[in-house]
């Protein structure tokens, strides 16, 4: 259901009661797992609160996603690229990377520092891995010159690629680096040059909040800000603190003051705008919050995303779903699949649940969907 903010929120009892079953569809979707009835009534009162937001997130996963065709050839599938990775952070470029991987993409590249590169090689040899990135330590006696001459190397090095990407992740385990930054700012001026998507998250946030002329006007970008990240956006962009009491309004400024940038707002209830509507995604997911659930959503919208924009014929989808922007649709579908999946794997690990046991579930999740 795609309803455009700002529409009179009242539903007759007829309507309440459809949307009523269709959350408490979605809850027992969620194969196997085994809640108390307590949480069960907290899932379906949180689903309630956002009911005339609220995306019909099981039928976008299934228009978008494409069939397992043996006439297709390795890479239709998606080929993603993760930005970052640097020597004090690791474990977020592999978490998006091997995440994407995991969905269906067929091949998942990661563009980080030397430093990094062994150790995230190490993880898997699923991963492509490019250790082209520089940090200032390792330069530090380099003049001006010849960090522009760097620079321009590490761009080189990654235009080799570009065209080959559907989509971009920018930001998990980047690092604040000053001239790691100054060189992922261009290679993101050099990606929206090429029509490429970009989605950014973690450090990737902190350079375009810093620098909001990096995603401002592409529709192609995908910003997903924790509540403190999302903070600083709103400080940054509005000028303003954030006003609870005005999350959806909010946020719909916030998306058209950037040029309509797709913004998924996470938290509680995931929220997403491209400035033109807000959906709501509130599938009940897990109690525990381990870190890295941000980057399995960033390297999952980044799949979706270019699925979504394979989707060329409508007939092969609901009407509703072929009008819209498939950065939204990304969105919607990298946030469902994460939340269930975070789900069973609570069930089985309960407290002690990791970032790594909700990857290996994304793909048991997903398997009806296929």
């Amino acid at each position: 259901m795609f309803v455009k903010h700002g529409m009179n929120s009242g539903f007759s009892s007829l309507a309440s009661s459809a949307v009523l079953r269709r959350q408490q569809f979605l809850i027992r979707s969620l194969k196997g797992y085994s809640v108390s009835d307590k949480i069960r009534m907290e899932a379906v009162k949180c689903l309630s609160g956002g009911a005339s937001l609220e995306a019909n997130a099981e039928s976008v996963l299934r228009a978008i996603t494409p069939s397992l065709d043996p006439t297709r050839h390795k890479g239709q599938a998606g080929k993603i690229a993760v930005i970052g990775g640097c020597r004090e952070y690791t474990g977020a470029p592999y978490f998006a990377a091997i995440s994407a991987l995991k969905i269906g993409a067929d091949l998942s590249h990661v563009f980080c520092t030397e430093g990094a590169a062994t150790v995230i090689k190490s993880y898997s040899p699923e991963l492509i891995v490019h250790p082209i990135l520089e940090e200032s330590y390792n330069i530090s006696g380099v003049n001006d010159e010849g960090k522009r001459d760097i620079s321009k190397k590490i761009l080189s090095e990654f235009d080799k690629w570009m065209e080959r990407f559907d989509c971009l992740v920018v930001g998990p385990g980047l690092g604040r680096d000053p001239f790691l930054l100054e060189c992922v700012s261009k290679i993101m001026t050099r990606a929206r040059q090429s029509n490429v998507p970009i989605v950014v998250d973690g450090d990737g946030l902190f350079l375009v909040t810093n620098s909001i002329e990096l995603v401002s006007g592409y529709r192609l970008a995908v910003l997903t800000p924790n509540v403190n990240e999302y903070k600083r956006l709103v400080q940054k962009v509005l000028r303003c603190d954030v006003n609870d009491q005005n999350t959806h309004g909010e946020l719909l400024s916030l998306s058209k003051q950037i040029g309509n940038v797709t913004i998924l707002r996470k938290g509680k209830s995931d929220l997403i705008s491209d400035g033109e509507k807000v959906q709501s995604v509130s599938i009940y997911g897990s109690p525990r919050r381990c870190g890295g659930q941000g980057d399995i959503l960033s390297g999952s919208v980044a799949v979706f995303l270019s699925w979504a924009r394979q989707c060329n014929s409508a007939a092969e989808r609901e009407s509703t779903i072929s009008r819209t922007n498939p950065t939204v649709l990304g969105c919607i579908a990298g946030s469902a699949l994460l939340r269930k999946a975070a789900a069973l794997a609570f069930e089985h690990k309960k407290r002690s649940t990791l970032t790594t046991d909700i990857i290996e579930h994304l793909g048991q999740r997903y398997t009806h969907l296929s």
